[in-house]
């Protein structure tokens, strides 16, 4: 019975939208000029990019590329995570700031690799801050050198604004629980296992969070 009263109310619905007839006329009217239509609006927002990296390795290519850095990269690369290396993720002719700096922005999570020499680099300390200023997490790794050691230096290069940047982002990844390691005497194989297990902790952290 409620299917016999929907069916009846469909068809009289049809009914009631179809045009009534009337007597046909010579010549027939024109047909009904349509409503202009607005033009078509093109979005113009780009599409959503993928983040270049996962991980931003910030570190001292002179202390630490061909030991702590090169074996960490290939850790977490054969993990499947991306991680951002310059002399893996960049070729030459790159410009360093227009690779660099937009890696830092979009990575999930940055690893920054403190050794003897880090303060000495002004791309180091750029990196940091920009780590620091996108209010990115950052894994401090202290490598053959302790927190208390690292100081900013000024090397005639940097103005007075850049120098308070640079220390300002030190002393926060100093003060953030991170790892240490002592080339000479640690168990190589035993800190990798340690500082990959961070990072994957950190990442699924970040991912819970969003």
């Amino acid at each position: 019975m409620q299917q016999r009263c929907a069916s009846s109310a469909v068809n009289l619905c049809h009914k009631i939208l179809q045009p009534h007839r009337v007597a046909s006329v010579w010549p027939p009217p024109p047909p009904p000029t349509p409503p202009l239509q607005p033009p078509l609006q093109l979005s113009l927002q780009p599409p959503l990019q993928p983040p270049l990296c996962d991980i931003f390795i910030n570190h001292r290519g002179v202390d630490t590329k061909r030991t702590i850095v090169g074996l960490l990269y290939g850790h977490l690369f054969r993990l499947g995570l991306r991680p951002f290396l310059d002399t893996m993720n960049m070729k030459p002719g790159d410009k360093l700031f227009g690779k660099i700096d937009p890696a830092i922005r979009s990575c999930k999570l940055g690893v920054a690799i403190f050794s003897p020499n880090y303060c000495n680099s002004y791309f180091c300390l750029h990196e940091l801050a920009l780590l620091m200023e996108c209010k990115k997490r950052v894994v401090p790794i202290f490598y053959d050198v302790k927190p208390s050691q690292l100081r900013v230096v000024d090397c005639g290069i940097s103005s007075a604004e850049e120098l308070e940047r640079f220390s300002w982002a030190l002393e926060e990844a100093k003060y953030t629980v991170g790892l240490t390691f002592d080339s000479l005497q640690g168990d190589w194989s035993g800190f990798l296992n340690c500082a990959t297990d961070a990072v994957i902790k950190n990442l699924v952290e970040l991912e819970d969070a969003n």
